[in-house]
């Protein structure tokens, strides 16, 4: 069983530690998994520390007492996030980005170095995967229904003048004056889909600052990164190889563990469309819009990426999904240093295919 901190144990600086073994409870259904190596079970203690922000929660999973300050470090590293928070919100007006939003269009906007840094890789991954991945693309995530959580198929006008505004072209970035401006009104940038990703690279460079060595970090289970190893009671690793354990499962049945991913000082990103969609006609509309075309993606059901850093894994999880398994295939080929994980239909309606590429078998146990 597991044990989170309450907002009052925040408040008051007390966090709860536990003993944890192989079980997973079927009240949380996370990618994180409890299972141990091989199927054995290896007695571990573990603490966790967990906070809600950017619409999900924050938490973070040490070797419980490994570390004399990692309580202290864990609070330190989620109060980063809620600046972040406050600094990457589309939906906050006093935002950063909100900012740049409402200005790019009229000047050039000096932009924060670090949030500079994370735009130019954004317009970076876009370019890699041929405009698969674009921050521009938020009219069209406007034009099906998806920002208000409900869906509608757009007229094609409306489609269309919402594509006028979307694509990396239309976003002149300066690196010497650290400066971002758009080419025409009516362009928004979002950072939904690299946010969380980017939040925990911060996160790992504050508690690396603090001598911390071993942990998981996730945000909303979909968004990992994990660092050194789990380790028993008897101070070993739980895994052969080390690393941590992190579940993928059936995104047509939850409760389906399909194989686990061990982790280590690596991040994985997962996309997929299981919880926001919508039906019209008896055709299914998923929340994850190819840039290219307008369009709904469509022959991916979940799309999971290993990289160096949560940032690329959470944005190229989004770009692969919408690319499918071929072109996934050839930009993991190009680029050796990702591994990428894709659950597709099969003939089945209760089945899926699976796709794995640039992923090692020492990472990767099917189930």
């Amino acid at each position: 069983m597991s044990c989170k901190s309450t907002r009052r144990d925040f408040l008051t600086g007390r966090i709860l530690s536990n003993a944890t073994g192989d079980e997973s409870p079927p009240s949380r259904p996370s990618n994180v998994s409890e299972g141990s190596a091989e199927g054995q079970s290896i007695e571990t203690y573990l603490m966790r520390v967990a906070r809600q922000a950017m619409a999900c929660e924050f938490e973070v999973v040490f070797n419980a007492g490994q570390y004399p300050d990692d309580a202290q470090a864990a609070l330190e590293a989620l109060d980063l996030v809620q600046s972040l928070e406050e600094q990457l919100s589309l939906f906050r007006p006093t935002s950063e980005l909100s900012r740049i939003n409402r200005e790019a269009a009229r000047q050039p906007v000096r932009v924060e170095p670090q949030l500079f840094e994370l735009l130019e890789l954004t317009f970076q991954i876009s370019r890699e995967t041929q405009g698969a991945y674009d921050i521009t693309a938020t009219p069209l995530w406007e034009v099906w229904g998806f920002s208000r959580r409900a869906g509608r198929v757009p007229s094609r006008e409306e489609l269309a003048d919402a594509r006028r505004n979307v694509g990396s072209d239309l976003v002149q970035l300066d690196p010497e004056r650290k400066t971002v401006q758009f080419r025409r009104p009516g362009v928004r940038l979002s950072l939904g889909s690299i946010g969380k990703g980017y939040a925990l690279d911060c996160c790992a460079r504050r508690l690396a600052a603090a001598g911390i060595g071993d942990y998981l970090f996730h945000a909303g289970q979909s968004s990992v990164l994990a660092c050194g190893s789990r380790v028993g009671v008897d101070g070993r690793p739980c895994h052969a190889l080390g690393g941590w354990s992190v579940a993928i499962r059936d995104p047509l049945h939850q409760h389906r563990l399909l194989a686990e991913v061990w982790l280590r000082n690596r991040a994985l990103g997962t996309s997929g469309t299981s919880f926001q969609y919508f039906r019209h006609k008896g055709r299914r509309y998923g929340h994850v819009i190819d840039p290219r075309t307008g369009w709904p993606a469509e022959g991916v059901l979940q799309a999971t990426v290993l990289a160096p850093t949560a940032a690329q894994a959470d944005a190229l999880s989004t770009a692969l999904f919408v690319m499918g398994p071929d072109a996934a295939e050839q930009y993991c080929r190009a680029h050796p240093e990702i591994g990428a994980i894709l659950l597709c239909p099969a003939q089945s309606t209760t089945q899926v295919r699976l796709y794995a590429m640039g992923v090692g078998e020492t990472e990767l146990a099917l189930r």
